[in-house]
């Protein structure tokens, strides 16, 4: 076991603080992490807030990590030390049903172990991204293309695969019309997506009962110009 700093919300609705929390040893198959940014996602207030039921504290949020590997155990295949690389939603499941085979594991018949807020098959309670450094199966981990810049690619570990997902399921792309309704955190990630796929894009806003559904909607022909995702820099804050 090794303690590392993290922030952590000791109880629902409490503010984070900052902590240690203690990351497992690395194992044949893992990769140590030493995470440079993590994406703040609604997901993680939401949990904090018990807005999705009863959840675990005290709970490390932070599932949009990006960092660099420091340790690889001697079983690691895909990765080196020094390898750019990110962690999203998920660190683990059963491996063994049709969708995990399929390489679907997030429908996981026996259901996925969460990046945080979740218990791990080893019934230990896994840790998010709010941290310095974090432990888990290279199987999970993905690789972060070197032109591509970490605190950039950190969101893409939710709100990107959350819309790039559906995007190339339905064949976004040339001659195709997208909208996008909201430009939100989501929304305008999804908007640079299809946009980046060939597809016309619009992003409009959600109709209310306070909103008259002649809402006016922005349409992107050219390249988009949106704002960043909020991301987190544990190194200069732990």
């Amino acid at each position: 076991m090794t303690t590392v700093a993290a922030y952590a919300a000791p109880a629902a609705n409490a503010p984070l603080e900052r902590t240690t929390i203690e990351r497992r040893a690395v194992r044949e198959f893992d990769v140590l992490i030493d995470i440079k940014f993590a994406g703040i996602c609604h997901t993680d207030i939401h949990l904090v807030r018990e807005g999705w039921g009863q959840a675990i504290f005290p709970m490390v949020p932070g599932h949009e990590i990006a960092g660099v590997v420091s340790e690889v155990g001697p079983g690691v295949t895909k990765y080196k030390v020094g390898d750019r690389v990110g962690v999203g939603c998920m660190v683990d499941s059963c491996r063994e049903c049709e969708n995990c085979k399929a390489g679907q594991e997030q429908h996981c018949v026996r259901g996925a172990v969460q990046t945080y807020n979740a218990i791990g098959k080893d019934g230990e309670i896994t840790y998010g991204g709010y941290a310095t450094h974090v432990v888990v199966d290279e199987n999970f981990v993905v690789r972060i293309p070197d032109g591509l810049s970490l605190d950039a690619a950190a969101p893409l570990l939710c709100a990107g695969i959350t819309t790039y997902a559906p995007l190339r399921q339905w064949g976004a792309g040339p001659g195709k019309k997208v909208a996008v309704v909201g430009l939100g955190g989501l929304g305008h990630v999804g908007v640079k997506i299809a946009h980046a796929l060939g597809a016309e894009v619009t992003a409009t806003r959600p109709v209310t009962r306070r909103r008259s559904r002649s809402s006016p909607a922005l349409s992107t022909s050219s390249s988009p110009r949106c704002r960043r995702r909020w991301t987190w820099a544990p190194t200069s804050a732990c």
